[in-house]
């Protein structure tokens, strides 16, 4: 699968370059970045890892028209998302768009009816999904605890500066409904500060308490209970035991979600004519791809969880959407 990378950021340089390096099957065709020092060290960062040259273009127009792409990977910061999404599907070639996906619930809209669907890069589904899932039952009530923090300094974000519920929060209110493979019906007692977020979220077969933060140290806990309070399912990254496990040689976890990904994608490959059902279930029911579909859901969570937070912690029922898959 030849992936093409618009935008030569932080998640570039950490995340797809050493998951693609990592990754059976994959090959990066070429960067595109205005930015040509960033673009530029992407792409020497590749070739170190994989013996290759990778062009670098200042444009995605640029790359599209002299390189063979598969997938593009929208990496650049959010409010490029939709153009550069609407750029590639305009020449046929599918996207796996960073989050936050978009801007709005109107943007995350607009990139669901773009043809082909663009995917979406729910990666934390490939990290506590994958450990998870097969744990928890299909049916009966669960109660979903969900954190994720970090320090946005440490990561060094070349320009993006997104608030914790776009930056952390989406990925919980995605996770919770993956793993609980339900449908957001309403949000309450949501508080919002630019570096923090918590909200409960009530699902059709249950509830999660999410938090989030972007000025707190590493961690990431998912904790799956029954009505009784038992434990089903639980994962714990971030802290002592990952700083261990990378001296002694074990894959950081954000490069095993992003190469599982990836390996997903070129599993069931990447045709634009086929639909976002029928890409996302050929032979794999349960496969955990996000399509934007799913990006509109978890947006239209956020949308009511702004509204909870302005009304002081009111219930606020999330919009019905249709063609968001579990």
């Amino acid at each position: 699968m030849r992936i093409g990378i618009a935008g030569c950021g932080r998640i570039a340089e950490r995340g797809y370059i050493p998951a693609a390096l990592a990754a059976e099957g994959v090959a990066i065709s070429g960067f595109a970045d205005p930015d040509a020092g960033r673009a530029r060290e992407c792409a020497e960062l590749w070739a170190r890892g994989d013996g290759s040259e990778s062009p670098t273009f200042p444009s995605l127009a640029k790359l599209l028209a002299a390189e063979p792409v598969d997938l593009l990977v929208v990496a650049a910061p959010a409010a490029h998302h939709l153009p550069l999404a609407e750029e590639a599907a305009a020449t046929g070639v599918r996207s796996l768009v960073e989050k936050p996906p978009a801007l709005d619930l109107s943007e995350a809209q607009r990139l669901a009816a773009l043809d082909p669907q663009p995917l979406v890069a729910f990666n934390r589904r490939f990290l506590q999904g994958h450990e998870l899932r097969d744990s928890i039952p299909a049916d009966g009530w669960l109660e979903l605890d969900l954190e994720l923090r970090f320090r946005r300094d440490a990561w060094g974000a070349h320009q993006a500066d997104d608030e914790a519920l776009l930056d952390a929060g989406l990925h919980l209110i995605d996770l919770a409904c993956h793993l609980s493979g339900a449908a957001p019906i309403a949000v309450r007692d949501a508080r919002i500060e630019p570096e923090r977020a918590t909200l409960e979220l009530e699902l059709s077969r249950g509830r999660a308490r999410i938090a989030c933060a972007t000025d707190r140290s590493h961690r990431e806990l998912v904790a799956v209970r029954d009505r009784s309070g038992k434990l089903l399912a639980r994962s714990s990254w971030g802290g002592l035991r990952t700083r261990v496990g990378g001296l002694i040689g074990r894959p950081d976890p954000l490069v095993l979600s992003l190469r599982r990904q990836l390996e997903a994608t070129r599993a069931v490959g990447v045709s634009p004519v086929e639909s976002p059902q029928s890409f996302l279930q050929r032979g794999h029911p349960h496969r955990p791809l996000a399509t934007a579909a799913d990006a509109v859901a978890a947006m239209a969570v956020v949308e009511a969880a702004r509204r909870s937070a302005q009304l002081g912690g009111a219930e606020v029922t999330v919009a019905p959407l249709a063609g968001a898959s579990a």
